[in-house]
């Protein structure tokens, strides 16, 4: 105790000396400290580009540096792309000075705008379904640094999808080998959205590129969460990307080549069908194909035929009795017996 009644008698006694010392300061006065401005910001115009596969995009970013500061030859511009949960980046492009660099799936379809001193927008050429998403526009220089978001958003169409095997087959590893195989990706929530938002009704849930399940009703109804229900999307979280399994929702987009049904003096089973597209100079066309050319092309034809995973289908964009009598679609006959059942084919000629 008697320790720290000394401090205390010296602590008041320091206290009485600066008072002596400094009677012109009150006790009340606040002192501020002022730091200065920060001396880069970096701008993006717009939130969201919207291009299509195969397609080009510039993602915009500029950045202002403060007019006292010297010319920096270091002035590095990165620019990455964000996934899915945000705790991953994924570089794209590096430059700083004559150095520049890009990466991975990136590399040589990536560069600067360059249009202005203080222009770091990038572009992006032959845009792939996998470009789809958010990027980051880092600028730094030297301490400062500064950063804007882009997203890149793809006109397409999503479509639920589930293989031969039936409904809920799939965990989230064979999904995105399934949509990678009909010439899709596992969709995102937002394309998934947009496509409620157009109208997209669906009872089954599937798996987004997130790894959450989910699915879309536009009207509700007792086997699909209720009657009494708001229409939207319900929402199953995040599932255990390996033990569970549902089916899944894919995006595609435009395509570099020809959709079309094969004229043949009769109709096929599913090896015929195979072999008579190879004849014709093509391949037997998939799943995504087909959708993406009834959506983005109005392609509409009353012929059921085959697909490359076996199912049987055909595009209607005009609905008409015996065709699809009430709405435009892409109709599901189902996955009819390859080696017995007999139907036309739809063929893909691809366009390098």
């Amino acid at each position: 105790m008697l320790p720290v009644l000394i401090c205390a008698l010296v602590s008041l006694s320091l206290a009485d000396n600066f008072d002596t010392a400094y009677p012109e300061l009150e006790h009340y006065r606040t002192i501020y400290v002022q730091e200065n401005g920060p001396q880069l910001s970096v701008v993006t115009e717009q939130s969201k580009v919207v291009s299509r596969r195969g397609g080009n995009a510039t993602l915009p970013c500029k950045f202002h540096r403060d007019a006292s500061l010297p010319a920096n030859p270091k002035l590095r511009i990165k620019w990455t792309k964000l996934t899915s949960d945000y705790l991953k980046e994924v570089d794209v492009f590096v430059a700083m000075g004559f150095h520049k660099r890009s990466y991975g799936r990136f590399h040589g379809r990536v560069y600067l705008q360059d249009s202005a001193p203080t222009d770091a927008s990038l572009v992006i050429t032959e845009l792939t379904l996998e470009d789809y998403g958010r990027y980051k526009c880092e600028v730094i220089d030297g301490l400062e640094d500064g950063t804007g978001v882009v997203s890149l958003d793809l006109q397409g169409i999503v479509y639920p999808y589930f293989p031969r095997l039936g409904r809920y087959n799939l965990n989230f590893f064979d999904a995105e080998r399934a949509c990678r195989e009909q010439d899709s990706v596992v969709a995102s929530f937002d394309q998934l959205y947009e496509a409620w938002r157009g109208g997209l009704d669906w009872c089954n849930a599937g798996w987004l590129s997130d790894g959450s399940v989910q699915y879309p009703i536009t009207t509700p109804r007792e086997p699909c969460g209720g009657k009494n229900t708001v229409p939207g999307v319900r929402n199953y979280g995040l599932r255990d990307k390996e033990k569970n399994r549902y089916d899944v929702f894919c995006f595609t987009s435009n395509y570099k080549g020809r959709f079309y049904y094969l004229i043949h003096p009769s109709k096929l089973t599913y090896d015929e069908a195979v072999r008579a597209c190879q004849k014709d100079g093509a391949q037997i066309a998939k799943v995504g194909q087909m959708y993406a050319a009834w959506k983005l092309l109005g392609y509409d034809r009353c012929d059921a035929g085959w697909l490359a995973d076996g199912s049987v289908r055909y595009p209607i964009t005009r609905p008409r009795r015996r065709c699809s009598p009430t709405e435009a679609a892409v109709r599901f006959n189902g996955y009819p017996d390859k080696k017995h059942k007999l139907y036309g084919v739809y063929c893909f000629k691809g366009h390098n």
